[in-house]
């Protein structure tokens, strides 16, 4: 009985303090408490730099911290600002231009994918399992998950040789609420919903990993909020009063969340303000 008990406490004890922690860590980002630790010198690397999210993290790690080491990449579009980072540029579908681009980093910091796709030229998110097409859903799969799985393998090296002692390693890759599958309560979206569950698998997956291999390294997936980029352009007007952010807001809210983590948050599934959202 007594033991049933101390079973029932522990239990308790442990819920109490992770409910705790999310909201700590959620009121931290709301009221936008700056970090604590020392990003100074911190080497970032960003991998889609030359988007819309990953271009204004740039500029505002930049801004933020000069004597930050940036590196980023490009693929089709040249980066309108080549004065923010080192540039190379890298096929996300292709794992022998990652690991050919992983190869000349020798450490990083804070790695971050900011690639992602919802739609093609001539394809636009499924509302039917009638528009479901093989080749498109294959595609969201392969930028939206697989780039992820590949980057982790290619860069663990990289990540191991991080500043541990100074900053908490990061691996953080945008991601969005509607992979997840407990929240799911519209349907719809096939590719775009699958690609990013699978997403948010691998990164669950990569943070149980590293926690035997690379325990010092904060593994998560990030949902930035409905961003006013190319990629939501053909969707905002039905996006709520308020609820369209800038990327430069998003970015903000990134920076924040990635100075604030630690080793313990690894595995965590977050949107833009701190929120804990469910798998």
């Amino acid at each position: 009985m007594n033991d049933r008990k101390n079973d029932h406490h522990l239990v308790t004890k442990n819920l109490l303090s992770t409910q705790s922690r999310r909201v700590i860590l959620a009121s931290k980002y709301q009221s936008g408490v700056p970090g604590e630790q020392g990003t100074e010198n911190v080497k970032v690397v960003v991998i889609g730099g030359s988007g819309g999210i990953g271009s204004a993290v740039l500029k505002r790690l930049r801004d933020s911290f000069p004597q930050a080491s940036l590196s980023a990449t490009w693929c089709r579009t040249r980066p309108v600002d080549e004065s923010l980072a080192s540039w190379s540029q890298v096929d996300v579908l292709s794992e022998q231009s990652i690991a050919d681009f992983a190869a000349g980093i020798d450490s990083v910091d804070w790695l971050i994918n900011a690639t992602g796709m919802l739609h093609a030229d001539q394809r636009m998110p499924e509302k039917t399992l009638q528009q479901v097409d093989g080749e498109f859903f294959l595609h969201n799969l392969q930028i939206n998950a697989l780039s992820t799985l590949l980057i982790a393998k290619h860069f663990s090296r990289a990540l191991k040789n991080a500043k541990a002692d100074e900053v908490t390693p990061q691996f953080a890759t945008v991601s969005a609420r509607v992979g997840s599958i407990e929240d799911n309560r519209l349907g719809g979206w096939y590719s775009y919903r699958c690609s990013k569950a699978a997403l948010n698998m691998a990164i669950k997956n990569i943070s149980i990993e590293w926690q035997r291999t690379l325990p010092a390294v904060c593994v998560t997936a990030l949902h930035p909020g409905t961003t006013d980029t190319s990629l939501s352009e053909p969707f905002q007007r039905n996006v709520p009063e308020g609820k369209l952010f800038t990327p430069e807001k998003v970015a903000d809210d990134f920076i924040r969340l990635l100075t604030d983590l630690t080793a313990k948050d690894t595995g965590g599934f977050l949107a833009y303000d701190g929120e804990r959202l469910p798998w």
